[in-house]
């Protein structure tokens, strides 16, 4: 019991900081982007390809931040020039076309076989007791990007963020350089979402492209829309209630025998619907709304 607590605590962690990273765009910026799991993808990837091949961690995983952050402020660049309603499109067909991409290009990433063996960090250190190591290494990790966009909210950065969120005319005509504010934003959310992606790999030893399907990006939405966008506190909540629950009913077809694979995904998409349907009535601004002023 204890270590399926472990691992699904372990899972929603990585998810929270890949909602962390989707506040930024979302939250405090105001940018669409339907297509989160792909700088997911880039992370995971990059860093296993990179262990795999013999690189040391110390390096492969800076190496995977940093293809992350290119892929994000490269799909800026283009796609920032864009409408939001057009924007949206962009972001979520750049999703699939990266999936596509990793499975059709085996030469590159193993295509629908993915990548095994990928080296686990410390794992000779702490052999007994690794998943509670892993566990603690992604609250570290949570807490360490939390602190940091707590920070960033509050600096001058922040704040020109959450103007342009509100009203990006009025900031261009107070001076500010609106566009390249919106790249590094977009390109920020990109590297914390990579960032996430690298502890998925290593957590899993294994990554393939079904992994990275656009109904990942969707929950992600969903779990910063329950929790509160925004609000970094309502980030990590939403992630916690929201995909705790999606993590944690994955195993219910263990305990109830009429439940298949089958009746379990749509079970898990009919209580996606339900609980966005309530919150939507009950609390349309999530369940730990930003408060106005409160830097």
């Amino acid at each position: 019991m204890i270590a399926y607590l472990t691992a699904i605590a372990t899972l929603v962690g990585i998810r929270a900081v890949l909602t962390l990273g989707l506040n930024v765009q979302w939250g405090l910026t105001g940018l669409v982007n339907l297509g989160a799991v792909a700088f997911f993808a880039v992370g995971a990837y990059t860093s296993a390809l990179l262990a795999v091949g013999g690189t040391p961690l110390a390096l492969a995983w800076p190496a995977a931040v940093g293809m992350a952050t290119a892929a994000g402020a490269g799909l800026a660049m283009v796609a920032l020039r864009l409408r939001e309603d057009y924007l949206a499109i962009v972001t979520l067909g750049f999703g699939e076309v990266l999936r596509l991409f990793l499975l059709n290009e085996a030469w590159l990433t193993h295509g629908a076989n993915g990548v095994t063996a990928i080296p686990r960090p410390l794992h000779a250190q702490f052999t007994r007791h690794y998943d509670v190591f892993y566990l603690a290494l992604v609250l570290v990790v949570v807490a360490l990007v939390y602190a940091a966009l707590e920070r960033l909210r509050r600096s001058p950065f922040g704040r020109v963020l959450r103007a342009i969120r509100e009203d990006e005319i009025v900031a261009a005509v107070a001076g500010k350089p609106v566009f390249r504010f919106k790249v590094q934003a977009f390109a920020l959310g990109a590297s914390i979402g990579g960032l996430a992606g690298i502890l998925f790999a290593h957590y899993l030893a294994y990554v393939e492209p079904n992994m990275f399907l656009p109904q990942e990006s969707l929950f992600v939405w969903l779990a910063l829309i329950l929790g509160g966008s925004g609000n970094n506190r309502g980030a990590l909540l939403g992630s916690v209630v929201l995909l705790g629950l999606l993590e944690g009913s994955r195993f219910a077809k263990d305990v109830i025998p009429f439940l298949t694979g089958v009746r379990l995904a749509a079970a898990q998409q009919i209580l996606v619907g339900v609980v966005l349907v309530v919150l939507m009535v009950r609390r349309p601004e999530g369940l730990l709304p930003e408060k106005p002023g409160s830097d």
